[in-house]
C-alpha cells in the first residue's frame, strides 16, 4: 500500500488489494493523523511497541511522541484525559488493551463521555473515539475475551460502532474520528488477521448504515462483528440443504439501522439474530424485539437468537461450547418453523 500526503491537509491515493483489518485499522489511523492536527492517538503500548495487537504500528516514529504516545496503566485516567483533550480542540483516539480492561473507565464513559453534550446543552461536544478490542475466538484467558457492547448500547450519547471487513475497519473508524460526538468503536479480536480486498481510498462505510452482505429468499441472519463470518458461513452450508438465506451485517449497534434490518426480514419472513454476548438483556436482544415490533405481520415464526451463553466467560478450551456455531445457527434456522411454506 502507498500513502502520499503532504504536511498537512491529506491527499490520499491507495491501490486496492488484500489487507487485514489490522492493518486497514492502522491506515485509518494514520491517514486520519495526517489529515488533522487535532488527532492523537494514546493509550498503554501503543507508542513505540505499536499497541498490544500492533494496530498502532509506525505511527510514534512518523507523528512523534506527541501524537502517539503510551500512558500509565490506569484506563479511567486515559478515558478522563481524553475528555479534556476533546473539551479543549483535540480529537483524541484512545485504546482500551481488551474489553474487561475498559471497566475501569465506565464510570468516565457514563458519567463524562456520553453526557457532555447534554450537560452543556450543546456548548461542549466531545470528538472522541474509544477503540476496544473485543470478543472471543483467541483461546485467551479471562478478562480477554468478553464481549460488553451491551453497556455501551445502553448509554443513551454514545454511538457504537463494530466493523466485520477490512474495508468496514477502515471506513468506519475515519468515520468515527470525525464524528462531532464520542464513538465507542468494537474491534473484533478475531478478525484483526482476517483479509479482504478494501480499497482504502474511499470510504464505503457510514455510520448508521447496514450492509446486506448476501441476498436470500427463506429467511435473514442478522449479525456484526465476530459473528459475520460465521453468518455467512452458515449461509453457505444452508445452500447446500436448500435453503436460501439472506445476511445483513449491522456495522454500527448504534444507532441500529432498523430499517435496512426490517426491510430485510419483511421479505423472508424469517430471522435470526447471531451475537458472542451473552443473549440475556443484550443487543441481540434488543435488535430481535425491535424487528417483532416492526415485522410482526410478516413473521412466519419468532425472531430466533444464537449467542453465547449467560456465563462468565469461560476458559479457552471452553469457549467453543460457549461461542455460536455454524451448527447452532443451522439449528436455530431450522427451528424457523418451515412446515406452512
Amino acid at each position: 500500500m502507498t500513502v502520499l500526503v503532504n504536511s498537512r491537509q491529506t491527499s490520499i491515493r491507495t491501490a486496492t488489494g488484500v489487507i487485514t483489518m489490522a492493518h486497514a485499522l492502522n491506515a485509518a489511523l494514520a491517514d486520519a493523523m495526517a489529515a488533522d492536527d487535532t488527532v492523537v492517538v494514546f493509550g498503554e503500548d501503543v507508542g513505540p511497541l505499536g499497541g498490544v495487537f500492533r494496530i498502532t504500528d509506525g505511527l510514534y516514529g512518523r507523528f512523534g511522541d506527541g501524537r502517539c504516545f503510551d500512558t500509565p496503566l490506569a484506563e479511567s485516567g486515559i478515558v478522563g484525559m481524553a475528555v479534556g483533550m476533546a473539551m479543549n480542540g483535540f480529537r483524541p483516539v484512545v485504546e482500551m488493551q481488551f474489553d474487561a480492561f475498559a471497566l475501569p473507565a465506565f464510570e468516565q464513559v457514563v458519567g463524562h463521555v456520553a453526557k457532555m453534550r447534554n450537560r452543556t446543552r450543546g456548548r461542549l461536544t466531545l470528538p472522541m473515539v474509544i477503540r476496544v478490542p473485543y470478543g472471543g475466538g483467541i483461546g485467551a484467558v479471562e478478562h480477554h475475551s468478553d464481549s460488553s457492547e451491551a453497556y455501551y448500547a445502553h448509554t443513551p450519547g454514545l454511538t457504537v460502532v463494530a466493523p466485520a471487513t477490512p474495508q468496514d475497519a477502515y471506513s468506519l473508524l475515519r468515520a468515527a474520528i470525525d464524528h462531532p460526538d464520542p464513538v465507542i468503536f468494537l474491534e473484533p479480536k478475531r478478525l484483526y488477521w482476517s483479509k479482504a480486498e478494501a480499497d482504502l481510498s474511499v470510504h464505503t462505510g457510514q455510520i448508521g448504515t447496514a450492509a446486506i452482505l448476501r441476498r436470500g429468499a427463506d429467511a435473514t441472519l442478522i449479525a456484526y462483528g465476530g459473528t459475520v463470518p460465521l453468518a455467512l458461513q452458515a449461509a453457505e452450508a444452508a445452500a447446500e440443504e436448500g435453503r436460501d438465506l439472506e445476511v445483513v451485517d449491522l456495522r454500527t449497534l448504534v444507532p441500529f439501522d432498523e430499517d435496512t434490518a426490517a426491510a430485510s426480514v419483511r421479505e423472508t419472513g424469517r430471522a435470526v439474530v447471531i451475537a458472542e454476548a451473552p443473549g440475556f438483556a443484550s443487543v441481540a436482544t434488543q435488535v430481535a424485539a425491535d424487528l417483532t415490533d416492526r415485522c410482526f405481520h410478516y413473521l412466519h415464526a419468532p425472531v430466533a437468537r444464537v449467542t453465547g451463553l449467560d456465563i462468565p466467560y469461560p476458559p479457552p478450551h471452553l469457549e467453543r461450547h460457549h461461542l455460536p456455531t455454524v451448527d447452532r445457527i443451522l439449528a436455530a434456522v431450522a427451528d424457523l418453523q418451515w412446515e406452512d411454506r
